[in-house]
């Protein structure tokens, strides 16, 4: 492939996985794939993911803030519990080889895939966050912090089930305090992969540049328009790249 539309369609990819990332969830797992199609290897490809990961969720956060919805010290509070498991799973990632590391996403992205498909109850999505039980959220985030610096493809889907069902906030809230979340725990990964010499900075910078551009757009839009088509999108994509990464065809 021709480097500059090699550059082009990173920016693309960036932009719905961007997009997908704030919505919803799921967007490294277009990312992912698409950097370990362009020659990086898996540690390398998670390293650089995490630049695009970190400069679209700062653009979140603004959006979201423009928008009125913005309780940073709920965010931080939460936060701040998923560092230790980031650290230890983005240290966990650099050690795992590209054929194990390959078949995790790959069941990753298949394991998505099914709670695309799972309907959903709309009913839940009421509260603002009150009535949790702390013994629950707190290992539940520093778990998330683990899968979040091992590999954060998924851990927005992740993110939304604690923050929804342990939680009681509703949808909005949910994303606005996932950007936060996912931008202070890619700080201590994305630390890890650049002094492990795993950061590749143009693709990572380009990367981020169309995730940015998803995520602030994303942010406006939110929840309120355009999700059950970017569900089916994304269920056809990362069917393919996860039957790709497994070598069935």
């Amino acid at each position: 492939m021709n480097e500059y539309l090699a550059l082009f369609a990173l920016f693309a990819i960036g932009s719905v996985a961007g997009f997908l990332n704030v919505m919803a969830g799921g967007g490294s797992t277009l990312t992912l794939p698409a950097l370990i199609f362009l020659g990086l290897d898996s540690a390398l490809a998670n390293g650089t993911n995490r630049v695009a990961i970190f400069i679209q969720n700062i653009f979140a956060i603004i959006s979201f803030q423009q928008e009125k919805f913005a309780q940073f010290k709920i965010s931080l509070k939460m936060a701040l519990v998923t560092l230790p498991g980031a650290i230890v799973g983005a240290l966990a990632a650099i050690h795992i080889s590209d054929q194990w590391f390959q078949k995790i996403l790959a069941m990753i992205m298949i394991g998505i895939i099914i709670t695309l498909v799972i309907p959903k109850s709309q009913k839940k999505f009421v509260a603002e966050g009150k009535n949790y039980n702390p013994w629950l959220v707190y290992p539940a985030l520093v778990g998330i912090g683990f899968y979040g610096g091992f590999v954060q493809a998924g851990v927005g889907f992740l993110i939304m089930a604690t923050l929804h069902h342990l939680m009681r906030f509703n949808l909005i809230h949910v994303n606005m305090h996932k950007v936060f979340i996912i931008a202070l725990f890619t700080v201590p990964a994305l630390i890890v992969f650049w002094c492990t010499g795993n950061v590749d900075w143009v693709y990572g910078l380009i990367l981020a540049a169309g995730n940015s551009l998803g995520g602030w757009w994303a942010a406006k839009v939110s929840v309120k328009k355009g999700e059950n088509i970017i569900r089916v999108v994304l269920l056809v994509a990362i069917l393919i790249m996860a039957l790709k990464l497994l070598k069935v065809f």
